[in-house]
């Protein structure tokens, strides 16, 4: 065998041991694209959608008032989104992925940016369990109104 045959097997060799290696960075590297290009939808303008507004039961009523008062400024007029937080009338927080529990924790204990690129929500300890729930009905109340209902959730 002659020099260079000698090189590129001994480089084809070599290759053959990291392939494991590179594969598994392929699929980080793919991943985190997709992950980065997903949010990035999930973000910004188009993050506002419209919202139809249903008559209210008396405390979806209080909720809306309440909502006005402690979660607008970022979650935008009607739960439709904002510069500061996501659209909540959003299939993202059904009933079966997002509990009414998930919301009253996220106003007691504020949350990890997770879903949106809106940072992290602090707490709202202003926000009264009476108003909490009150909240969680107006939210509902949208939802239900805009097409949302329960949606069983799996991991993907």
């Amino acid at each position: 065998m002659n020099k260079k045959a000698t090189k590129t097997t001994g480089l084809t060799e070599q290759l053959k041991g990291k392939l494991p290696v590179l594969l598994v960075l392929a699929v980080v590297v793919g991943g985190a694209w997709v992950m980065i290009n997903q949010s990035k939808k999930m973000s910004g303008p188009a993050a506002v959608v419209d919202v139809k507004v249903p008559a209210l039961s008396t405390i979806g009523q209080k909720g809306e008032k309440a909502f006005a008062a402690n979660c607008a400024a970022c979650h935008g007029v009607n739960a439709a989104g904002g510069t500061g937080g996501p659209p909540l009338v959003h299939k993202i927080y059904n009933p079966g992925h997002h509990a009414d529990g998930a919301f009253a924790l996220a106003l007691q204990r504020g949350v990890n940016q997770h879903h949106w690129r809106f940072g992290n929500m602090p707490p709202q300890p202003q926000v009264s369990a009476a108003d909490t729930k009150a909240i969680v009905s107006y939210v509902r109340e949208l939802q239900v109104a805009n097409g949302i209902g329960y949606q069983q959730h799996r991991m993907q």
